[in-house]
């Protein structure tokens, strides 16, 4: 019996997965969660095999920062396979490169869901065909370079700095800073401070 946790910030979603699930002879939801961090504690409280896990989870850790989180921990931890409504080519290659298991969207259909789960559990790529050939595309690819100003807001803000103390020291306005971190946001496929400083160290923008 495959043991799945399913991690979601919609109610709706949440119980809508447990109960496509539970229609399964060999898949078994074995707890939920709300966000990145219950999450993190329902992996070490349920040991499942596979975590279902949304991309967007509100504040706080999203699918990726779940994905890095877990995979770093003894043995690797539980394979990990995001649902999604977001397919942008920025986001797949995130999810894959953090040690993902697959990226599928919440419009896949249940028994293609269910496939993956099984999938991600034995150790394989979850994908479909066009989603990979993108994934690989982007990877290939790389993230964009960024500019010298947007490396300096973002060693600042790597510091802790508020965008009013980086505006100060780059003797720049705070809304100037606000659209370098615009820019570094979709440079770097990234929705947050932390998960920009991440991102870039992960590919070697930052030390």
């Amino acid at each position: 019996m495959i043991r799945v946790l399913v991690v979601d910030d919609h109610p709706v979603v949440r119980s809508g997965l447990v109960a496509l699930i539970s229609g399964a002879d060999d898949v078994t939801v074995v707890g939920t969660a709300a966000s990145g961090s219950e999450a993190l504690e329902q992996v070490v409280a349920l040991a499942p095999d596979v975590v279902l896990c949304d991309l967007r989870l509100g504040e706080g850790l999203d699918g990726v920062g779940v994905t890095e989180a877990i995979r770093r921990g003894r043995g690797g931890g539980p394979a990990v396979l995001i649902l999604t409504t977001f397919d942008t080519d920025t986001d797949i290659a995130r999810a894959v490169l953090a040690g993902a298991a697959g990226y599928l969207l919440k419009d896949a259909e249940p028994e293609e869901i269910l496939q993956g789960i099984r999938d991600a559990a034995s150790g394989l790529l979850v994908l479909s065909r066009e989603l990979e050939g993108r994934a690989i595309q982007q990877m290939t690819v790389g993230v964009p370079g960024l500019s010298e100003r947007e490396l300096d807001v973002l060693r600042l803000v790597a510091l802790g700095l508020a965008n009013k103390e980086i505006a100060r020291e780059l003797f720049v306005s705070q809304s100037t800073v606000k659209t370098h971190l615009v820019h570094v946001y979709a440079k770097l496929g990234a929705n947050s401070r932390t998960g920009a400083v991440a991102a870039a160290r992960r590919h070697g923008l930052l030390a």
